[in-house]
């Protein structure tokens, strides 16, 4: 869990970030958990964009994805979710709260 004040530095990171992928109608896949695994391994922050037709409601939506990619979800902003998760990677530039 985050503080209220590592919370407001990551919104403010993820902020001017783009939406790397779409979660739509096919939901929750292998594929993309791997894909949004990989991102998160590479960057730490990651803005994605849940669609209407993906059925659930953001927050559950946003939820779900966190616990299967070991994430913490950072905020639900409309349709928009950002999740972090620290990176493994050695010699990386980490995001310091």
């Amino acid at each position: 869990m985050f503080t209220s004040k590592q919370r407001a530095h990551l919104k403010s990171l993820a902020s001017t970030m783009k939406p790397i992928m779409q979660v739509g109608k096919e939901g929750i896949g292998e594929n993309l958990v791997n894909s949004l695994s990989e991102a998160l391994e590479a960057r730490e922050l990651i803005k994605i964009t849940l669609l209407p037709a993906a059925g659930e409601d953001g927050e559950n939506l946003a939820a779900n994805l966190a616990d299967l990619l070991r994430a913490e979800v950072v905020a639900v902003i409309g349709r928009k979710a950002i999740l972090y998760r620290k990176s493994s990677r050695k010699n990386f530039e980490h995001i310091v709260f």
